[in-house]
């Protein structure tokens, strides 16, 4: 699996290493098998939140967007783009009393579970999306 990292921002300091350690034991404890590209993004609120308006038609930001732009025909290949706004990680690290860089893995974890399919619209879902955050991150 290739992982790309691109910081946009100037807000919080991103550990390229740990990040990418994360992604990939994500990815063992899912037991992906496939290849391909996986991009993340660090911003600020001001450009996730365009993206949020462009591709989501919504006109806020917001902590995590994960495209899975994987080919359904090509089910051995994942190709994804996550973007995360640091500032998003910074305010909610003040709010749950936490550090910035366990938020920053947080969002890092829920974009990927989005890639491999796990949503956050019923309770059940967000209860599952919870427990496998917590497994990877705690």
């Amino acid at each position: 699996m290739k992982i790309t990292l691109k910081n946009l921002q100037n807000k919080l300091p991103i550990h390229s290493k740990k990040i990418k350690k994360l992604i990939l034991k994500v990815l063992k404890g899912e037991q992906v098998k496939q290849s391909g590209w996986i991009n993340i993004c660090f911003v600020d609120n001001s450009q996730i939140k365009k993206f949020n308006a462009k591709f989501l038609k919504t006109e806020s930001s917001t902590d995590v967007l994960a495209f899975n732009l994987s080919d359904k025909k090509e089910k051995h290949i994942i190709l994804a783009d996550i973007m995360i706004s640091t500032q998003a990680a910074l305010k909610q690290a003040l709010n749950f009393k936490t550090t910035p860089d366990y938020e920053l893995s947080l969002y890092v974890v829920h974009g990927i579970l989005h890639i491999l399919g796990f949503g956050d619209h019923t309770r059940a879902q967000i209860k599952l999306m919870r427990k496998k955050e917590s497994q990877y991150v705690d």
